[in-house]
């Protein structure tokens, strides 16, 4: 049992209730990602230790931020394999997650782990992150946008802000390296409608590994402009 006494300690240091259910939806899950992973890319990371450090501790430290841990209602753009947003929902079954993906086949394991899992409040959605911000349903619709997705501060703002509603928060999850990348972020974030509020360390027990969530509020509605047709935002970075 000695993952759950990491995980439960994880889940301690942020004031989390962990216990033997959501452990075994966990384990579960994790199972489900290396059997998929043969078929499609999901992870670089198989061995079980580091699965569970650098995939479900980093996912859980998202709740170091009061702004997540006060939300209701948040999406997961580029999800990949449901990080950060399954973790979320495991830990607290009472936040709605939608998680979003341009890749149909990793939406098609979302919704294995989700029937298998019998979660409910999730949903998975196949489709680009500049195009579903422009539907009503999810513009400017959640308390809290996160993304672990690996694309720099002013591309992720593009892709993310939009789908916050005023006083909402987008919680990007970044390594340790954050400061230049913010810089660089930063007209991107006013554009959109943003303002950095903070930058929180975090660190994953047992491990040397120091991460940052990026914490950035909405304060004033996304130019209707925004996002721009999908590709522009990296290609073509608001600078």
């Amino acid at each position: 049992m000695k993952f759950f006494e990491l995980l439960n300690k994880a889940c301690a240091n942020e004031g989390l209730e962990f216990d033997e259910d959501k452990y075994n939806k966990l384990m579960q899950y994790k199972d489900l990602v290396i059997e998929w992973n043969e078929k499609i890319n999901l992870t670089a990371i198989t061995e079980e230790e580091e699965f569970i450090k650098k995939h479900f501790i980093d996912s859980i430290k998202v709740f170091r931020s009061s702004e997540l841990k006060n939300s209701k209602k948040i999406i997961d753009i580029g999800t990949g394999a449901g990080f950060p947003g399954i973790p979320i929902k495991i830990i607290n079954p009472d936040i709605e997650v939608v998680l979003l993906d341009s890749l149909n086949k990793r939406v098609n394991f979302l919704n294995e782990v989700i029937n298998k899992l019998q979660l409910k409040g999730v949903t998975a959605i196949h489709g680009r992150a500049e195009d579903f911000a422009r539907e009503k349903k999810y513009r400017e619709a959640f308390d809290a946008a996160v993304s672990r997705a690996v694309a720099n501060m002013a591309v992720l703002s593009e892709l993310c802000i939009p789908y916050v509603k005023i006083n909402g928060h987008f919680i990007a999850l970044k390594g340790p390296a954050v400061d230049e990348e913010i810089q660089e972020g930063l007209k991107a974030v006013t554009t959109l409608g943003g303002v950095v509020e903070k930058v929180i360390e975090v660190e994953v027990e047992d491990t040397d590994l120091n991460h940052n969530l990026v914490i950035v509020k909405k304060i004033k509605e996304t130019p209707k402009v925004y996002p721009r047709k999908a590709g522009t935002a990296s290609k073509k970075p608001i600078k």
